[in-house]
């Protein structure tokens, strides 16, 4: 059976079953763990499965983002986590992008105390809370208001940055894979790309229960970005084929590269 065929049986088969071991699929289909794993590493490629620890699951579609209210409360202690780490890369007198989401909220909670810092943001909350808690320099970018995110989005966001020179740029998504970052909002697809764009240095922030999500609209690539913060739930198989990738993983510490 070639790659292909092989491929598409696994895709059948987690039709049916929701999580699929290695050991289930090399019996099924009678090759070796290695290849069983490059087919994994192929599937998750497109965007159309996630590894598990110690097998494969679909993919899961995205059709609609919660509201900021809603995010509030999910995985609160993983971003907290992934704010302080976050904050430790922000050099002195730095330029920083700080994209709409509770969990860039949560570096602001880290960062509140400094006055060296020129921060750039598109969501309303943060700019808010360092408004009245800061005294670093402050921009909100403009643009289409997105009430249900208290953010802003769309064609003049990317104008505003794409006139920035940002030191380092920390990008929120609710959906990523080996794919890359997607959304199921198109005219959040701009703003994405002029972030990665005008930054020196650019970070996913997300939890790992964000990681296997595939919306509509492709935003970034992986390979766009320098390094993606995450919590520790995010598997070693996936650890590794960020790490493989060239990328930087934060999750408790710094992971360096086989």
């Amino acid at each position: 059976m070639i790659p292909a065929e092989r491929q598409r049986t696994i895709l059948s088969l987690l039709s049916h079953q929701e999580v699929l071991s290695i050991s289930d699929l090399t019996d099924h289909l009678g090759v070796s763990h290695m290849t069983i794993r490059r087919d994994i590493v192929k599937l998750e490629s497109s965007g159309k499965v996630i590894s598990v620890s110690g097998g494969v699951q679909l993919a899961q579609a995205l059709h609609v983002e919660l509201s900021h209210d809603a995010k509030v409360e999910q995985q609160a202690n993983e971003k907290a986590h992934i704010g302080k780490i976050a904050a430790t890369l922000i050099k002195e007198d730095a330029t920083i992008y700080l994209d709409a989401g509770t969990t860039s909220l949560e570096i602001v909670r880290q960062i509140v105390d400094r006055d060296d810092l020129l921060v750039i943001t598109n969501d309303f909350s943060i700019a808010a809370f360092l408004m009245n808690h800061s005294q670093c320099e402050l921009y909100h970018t403009g643009g289409k208001i997105d009430r249900e995110n208290q953010s802003t989005l769309g064609g003049k966001v990317a104008e505003f940055l794409n006139g920035m020179n940002i030191d380092i740029a920390f990008i929120s998504s609710s959906s990523w894979s080996m794919k890359g970052l997607s959304t199921p909002n198109e005219n959040k697809v701009l703003v994405k790309q002029a972030i990665a764009n005008s930054a020196q240095v650019s970070y996913l922030i997300s939890d790992s229960t964000k990681y296997g999500r595939i919306a509509s609209f492709h935003a970034l690539d992986l390979e766009q970005l320098d390094g993606i913060i995450t919590d520790e739930n995010l598997s070693e198989v996936t650890t590794n084929e960020l790490l493989d990738k060239g990328l930087d993983v934060y999750k408790s510490y710094p992971i360096e590269s086989p």
